[in-house]
C-alpha cells in the first residue's frame, strides 16, 4: 500500500485525481494494518466497465450513506441493463470491494473498496477562499495562545468537515534558550519562553499586586540562569529544592513569579500529552438506525483510547502530507468502522510538531475533508512560527 500525498490545484484549474506514491509505506502498513490479504485487488484488475460501476457505487454511497442498487446506477447514465450492472456488482463483491448489508439491499463499499477508491479514483480539489479566510481568521484571532489555537483548529475542522476534529499537542523536546516576563496592564503578565528549536510559547498569568518591573526582571534572570540549554523536565526536577534556597536571595514577588511561571509552563512539557477532541455531537447527526448508533457508541469508546489515538497520530508525523486510515485497516477502528484523515503540522523549518485531523464514519466526504485538514494543518504550523 502506498502513502497518500495530496495533489492540489489552483482554484481556477480542474481537480486532479488523488495520487499515491508507491514504495515508501510498506513498513508502516505491515506493522499497523491488519485484516487485508495479499489478494486484495488493484485498479488494474478491473476492466473499464467494472471500474466505472465501482466508482459510481462508492460516490453514491459517500453522498447518501445508503446501499446502492443497480437501478440507481442505471438511472445515473450507465448504458447497461440493471441485470448487467448487477452481474458486475456481484463480480466486485467477489473481489472483496463491495458488500451487501442485507440480502435485499443494494451494495456498499468494503473498507478495502474504499481504500482502492481513495488511492486511485478520488478527485480532490482545493478549498474555497471563504473557507481559507475562516480558518485563518479564527486561528489568528487577536491574543489567542497556541493552546487556544489547537482547540480552535479542532473545532474548525469539526464544523467545516463534519465528524469530530482532533489535535494532538506537541511533545516538547528542545532546551530552553530564553525566558522573559512582560507586564500587561495592572493585573496580568505574559510569560515568554523561547526554545532552542526556535519555538516560542506564551502563557498569560495573573500579576499579583505589588509586582514591579524590577521583580519581573529578577524572575527572568533567575530562570534564564538555570533553564538555559536544559529541557523543562531536566530543570523542574531540581528547581523545587533550589527555590527554597533561592527565596533568601529573591524578592518575595519575584519568587512567586518563578513558581507561577513554572506551573504555567508545566502543561506543555507533560509527557501525558493532551488529545483535543471537538464535535462529538456531529457523529450522531446521521445515526438514525440502531446499527448506526451502535457504531457511534463504539467510536466514542475509540475516542477514549487516548494513548492509542496519540500513537496513531504520531505515526502521521512522519508523513509528507495527508494520511487516511479506513476502518479495519487499523486495530483501533476495527469495531467502530471509522475513518481518520490526518496531517502533520510543522514549523516553517519543516520541524514536525504534532498532527491534526478529522475522525468520523467511513463515508466521510473525503474529497472535501482532505484539503480542509491539509490547509488547517499548514495554517496551524504558520501560527507556531509566530
Amino acid at each position: 500500500m502506498a502513502p497518500l500525498i495530496l495533489v492540489k490545484t489552483g482554484s481556477s484549474n480542474p481537480v486532479e485525481p488523488w495520487r499515491a506514491r508507491p514504495g515508501a509505506f510498506e513498513g508502516f502498513m505491515t506493522q499497523l494494518f491488519s485484516g487485508f490479504s495479499a489478494q486484495t485487488p488493484s485498479l488494474t484488475d478491473l476492466d473499464a466497465r467494472a471500474r466505472d460501476i465501482f466508482r459510481r457505487v462508492v460516490e453514491s454511497y459517500l453522498e447518501t450513506g445508503e446501499p446502492v442498487g443497480s437501478r440507481t446506477i442505471s438511472r445515473g447514465g450507465v448504458q447497461l441493463s440493471p441485470a448487467s450492472i448487477r452481474n458486475t456488482m456481484q463480480d466486485l463483491a467477489q473481489l472483496g470491494l463491495l458488500d451487501a448489508p442485507h440480502s435485499s439491499a443494494g451494495r456498499i463499499p468494503t473498507h478495502a473498496g474504499l481504500r482502492m477508491f481513495v488511492d486511485g479514483l478520488l478527485e480532490v480539489g482545493d478549498i474555497g477562499e471563504e473557507e481559507r479566510r475562516t480558518i485563518e481568521s479564527r486561528l489568528f484571532a487577536h491574543g489567542r495562545s497556541f493552546e487556544d489555537a489547537m482547540g480552535e483548529a479542532s473545532a474548525i475542522l469539526s464544523g467545516l468537515a463534519g465528524g469530530a476534529g482532533i489535535v494532538v499537542t506537541p511533545a516538547r523536546e528542545g532546551g530552553v534558550k530564553h525566558v522573559e516576563f512582560v507586564a500587561l496592564g495592572a493585573d496580568q503578565a505574559l510569560a515568554i519562553m523561547v526554545f532552542d528549536d526556535g519555538t516560542v510559547e506564551n502563557r498569560l498569568m495573573k500579576r499579583a499586586a505589588g509586582v514591579t518591573p524590577a521583580s519581573l526582571q529578577e524572575a527572568s534572570n533567575f530562570l534564564n540562569a538555570r533553564l538555559r540549554g536544559r529541557t523543562l523536565n531536566e530543570a523542574k526536577a531540581e528547581m523545587a529544592a533550589e527555590l527554597a534556597t533561592a527565596r533568601r536571595e529573591l524578592d518575595a514577588t519575584a519568587a512567586r513569579l518563578v513558581e507561577d511561571g513554572l506551573a504555567a509552563w508545566s502543561g506543555g512539557d507533560d509527557p501525558d500529552r493532551a488529545l483535543i477532541v471537538r464535535g462529538r455531537a456531529n457523529l450522531l447527526a446521521d445515526a438514525s438506525a440502531r446499527e448506526d448508533l451502535e457504531r457511534v457508541r463504539r467510536l466514542f469508546d475509540d475516542l477514549e483510547q487516548k494513548g492509542q489515538l496519540i500513537g496513531l497520530l504520531d505515526d502521521v508525523r512522519t508523513a509528507e502530507g495527508v494520511r487516511i486510515f479506513i476502518g479495519a485497516e487499523t486495530r483501533l477502528f476495527s469495531l467502530s468502522g471509522s475513518s481518520l484523515i490526518a496531517a502533520p503540522y510543522m514549523t516553517g523549518r519543516q520541524k514536525v510538531l504534532g498532527a491534526i485531523g478529522v475522525i468520523g464514519p467511513t463515508r466521510l466526504n473525503y474529497a472535501r475533508v482532505i484539503p480542509l485538514v491539509d490547509y488547517t494543518a499548514r495554517v496551524l504550523g504558520r501560527m507556531m512560527d509566530g
